[in-house]
């Protein structure tokens, strides 16, 4: 049922823009007709023109505009995304080993409205995954066939004076404050999804967004489901209120509670019953000089705590107390050819157990770890120290290079390593996991065609390579290219 979910969406968003789109990509050319008096509305496909709409800084399908039906709007789009991956020797299941993959995601997407005060939107999905190789198997995050990742309703409700409130209801991403602990995870092949309500207020000096939702796909915490329809998990939910003020110039901070229940918890994964308070400044800081030095400091710290009962290692609910803190900061030379920045990265999430069996593991929740904790994907931020600076520059608009070097240490030398899903793997006993060096290069083609490529190693530590993970030091090689359209 799902597969013909999946093929009347592709199809109906051709038919839907198909003669729009024939005729924006087709021009008049005299050449192409045998008689252009009598053939003038005969054209012929310009391959500049084709490759300037692929290519352009409009998506195809959206250039074309909405297609309007008295008070009934709609737009359509789209991406293809596209990896090749070339990796050893990382801590994922199966390993120690070495393989060279693909991976292909499809999302192509409807957007519908009604008037001013009624909205709704669909997204599909098709994520796969070719050439794995053992000892390796496909993560949750890599596949996820023909399904639909996004599908909600939305409605605007009565304001109170300049504050706007829109209430939405489906299937949906989560994403706050620097997806530290909630992002819909774009890196992963099959992003990751909620089911369920969000209240959305707004207002020129504060928002404030609550909602409660249940997992939905295998990056969520479901169960997998890569070639079957996508469920709720009705024993696993986020609920939460964030706020962010926005009353400060060039700077906002975020508050907010955040509750994730698992009732069918399971000693293996930490999950139970956890509550997280927390708070997040981020700004940035324009220096004026008339010197070159002159350029843009910029700054993001969060800090969270957070309390519960779990019964993770245990077979009882034991107490949880634990924390985390990150910022990252830095400062771009805006007047210096190639704009060159230099920052630092610090993350610590707490790790360990009390003498009376409290559990001070820090759970991450729905992060997007691929931007925090090295870009190869070792870790989620759990039981982890991580030290890191960064350099980037741009010799052009377009083009970017970016290199981090991280420091990894064990926050407890007594908890254990979690990987990037968050499965925990016994250590050493010492704290240092490693070092990690990251180059990734960016070439933003236009605004619907991107070309992105990585080179990364990881330098294996005591507490990997005195104990049971002992292995060679990692590398991964990847390129991506992602089309809009």
């Amino acid at each position: 049922m799902h597969q013909i979910r999946f093929a009347l969406l592709v199809p109906g968003i051709v038919l839907f823009y198909g003669c729009q789109a024939f005729a924006a990509l087709q021009v008049p050319d005299e050449t192409c007709g045998e008689d252009p008096e009598a053939y003038n509305s005969f054209t012929c496909l310009d391959p500049a023109a084709l490759f300037a709409s692929i290519a352009g800084d409009e998506p195809v399908l959206q250039s074309l505009g909405p297609a309007e039906l008295g008070h009934v709007s709609a737009t359509a789009g789209g991406e293809l995304r596209w990896r090749y991956m070339d990796e050893r020797n990382r801590l994922r299941k199966g390993g120690p080993g070495h393989s060279r993959y693909q991976l292909w995601r499809f999302t192509p997407w409807v957007q519908l409205n009604v008037g001013e005060m009624i909205g709704g939107y669909v997204q599909a999905i098709d994520a796969s995954m070719f050439g794995l190789d053992a000892p390796y198997s496909a993560a949750p995050i890599d596949e996820n066939r023909a399904d639909l990742l996004q599908l909600y309703g939305e409605v605007r409700l009565p304001g109170m004076g300049e504050v706007q409130t829109k209430y939405r209801y489906g299937r949906q991403f989560l994403q706050y404050g620097n997806q530290r602990l909630l992002s819909p995870l774009g890196w992963a092949n099959t992003y990751r999804n909620f089911e369920g309500h969000k209240l959305m207020l707004t207002s020129p000096d504060w928002d404030l967004d609550l909602f409660s939702m249940h997992s939905l796909n295998a990056a969520a915490g479901n169960v997998p489901r890569p070639a079957s329809f996508d469920r709720a998990d009705q024993s696993r939910s986020i609920s939460g209120a964030w706020s962010t003020w926005k009353g400060f110039e060039q700077s906002t901070v975020d508050l907010y509670w955040l509750f994730s229940n698992e009732s069918d918890s399971s000693p293996d994964l930490m999950d139970g019953r956890r509550q997280t308070l927390g708070s997040r400044y981020a700004g940035r800081h324009r220096m004026v000089s008339e010197s070159q030095l002159a350029g843009t400091w910029n700054l993001d710290a969060e800090a969270a705590w957070q309390f519960g009962r779990d019964d993770f290692g245990s077979v009882n609910r034991d107490k949880v107390q634990a924390g985390m803190a990150a910022s990252t900061g830095g400062y771009t030379f805006d007047e210096l050819p190639w704009t060159p920045g230099l920052g630092g990265i610090f993350w610590w999430g707490s790790g360990g157990r009390g003498k009376d069996g409290t559990i001070h593991t820090f759970h991450s929740l729905y992060p997007l770890g691929h931007a925090w904790w090295g870009q190869i994907d070792n870790f989620s931020g759990q039981n982890l120290v991580d030290y890191g600076v960064q350099a980037s520059l741009a010799p052009t608009k377009k083009v970017s290079v970016v290199t981090q070097w991280h420091w990894f240490d064990l926050a407890s030398r007594d908890d254990r390593i979690y990987t990037i899903t968050g499965t925990a793997l016994p250590g050493s006993g010492d704290r240092r996991i490693g070092n990690e060096l990251d180059l990734v290069g960016n070439w933003n083609i236009s605004r619907t065609l991107q070309l992105q490529a990585g080179w990364l190693w990881f330098f294996y530590g005591d507490a990997v390579n005195r104990g049971p993970l002992a292995r060679s030091d990692a590398e991964q090689l990847y390129l991506q290219v992602t089309w809009a359209f």
